[in-house]
């Protein structure tokens, strides 16, 4: 569930359709991250499933991706991002019939540009294929719709994002913003820690999050983990950290972005409730 729940897309149009169930699903992460180097190539592939008992169709396309903190996301055209990876790739098919209790295989080729003096590749470039289910009796379906089964109601289409993310291998640097923190409280005996965060570096990596807590004579009182999210350079995260637990009074807080190794940003702050 975690793999999916950020780039499962659901939109909903009152249709006359006809009554069908079945949906696709993807099979396996919905993000692929490879190391390479300028001017070399790899392959990967993307598995549609249907478990239905009907054939399923689906459109795969191409959109850039970029994301912010306050909720909202940009599905901008292919190659329109700055560091969009959508030119580097070439997949096949563009249109696929999955059969009933049966799986597709989408596959897709990266091919890095070399670098030249003009530009030269670093850090991370990223895009996504888009997977959509296509209703039956819609315009783009090939099956036609029965008209003794056909009937007022909502059509749902489902589309999966997939990320396809190329690391330019041992370039570039991971660094973190700190935007804004604050204490926020949803319900009367809730408290939590909100925390904006900024991938301003050239390398888009999964820190973990946390934020540890001391007392008045320095005694550490606990680590308090968020989310493990994703980051690309350019975007932006929010980290929700609960902290209903903790007795009131002051603490020195210090927020903790782990990226790895030596990559560990932090922020200092005084919390009082």
């Amino acid at each position: 569930m975690l793999k999916r729940i950020a780039f499962l897309i659901l939109s909903f149009q009152i249709v006359v359709v006809s009554v069908s169930h079945g949906q696709i699903s993807i099979v396996g992460d919905l993000s692929q991250d490879r190391d390479a180097r300028p001017g070399e190539k790899y392959e990967g592939s993307i598995v549609l499933r249907n478990e239905s008992n009907e054939p399923q169709e689906a459109k795969i396309y191409q959109t850039d991706y970029l994301f912010k903190y306050d909720g909202t996301n940009n599905y901008a055209d292919p190659g329109t991002v700055p560091r969009s990876n959508a030119k580097w790739i070439a997949f096949s098919p563009s249109y696929a019939t999955v059969p009933p209790q049966g799986s597709t295989t989408i596959t897709f080729t990266v091919t890095i540009p070399p670098n030249t003096e003009m530009k030269k590749l670093v850090g991370s470039y990223w895009s996504m294929l888009m997977v959509e289910g296509i209703p039956k009796g819609s315009g783009e379906s090939s099956h036609p719709t029965d008209p003794k089964k056909t009937q007022m109601g909502i059509r749902q289409t489902i589309r999966y994002g997939i990320q396809i993310a190329t690391h330019i291998a041992q370039t570039g640097v991971k660094s973190v913003k700190f935007l804004d923190t604050k204490l926020i409280s949803k319900n009367p005996g809730e408290r939590f820690l909100q925390v904006d965060i900024e991938d301003n570096g050239d390398v888009g990596f999964r820190p973990d999050m946390y934020v540890e807590l001391f007392d008045a004579k320095g005694v550490s009182i606990g680590k308090f983990y968020g989310s493990k999210y994703r980051l690309y350079p350019g975007t932006s995260v929010r980290q929700v950290i609960d902290l209903s637990k903790v007795p009131s009074g002051t603490y020195k807080a210090m927020i903790v972005v782990d990226g790895g190794g030596d990559d560990i940003f932090g922020a200092q702050n005084t919390l009082k409730f």
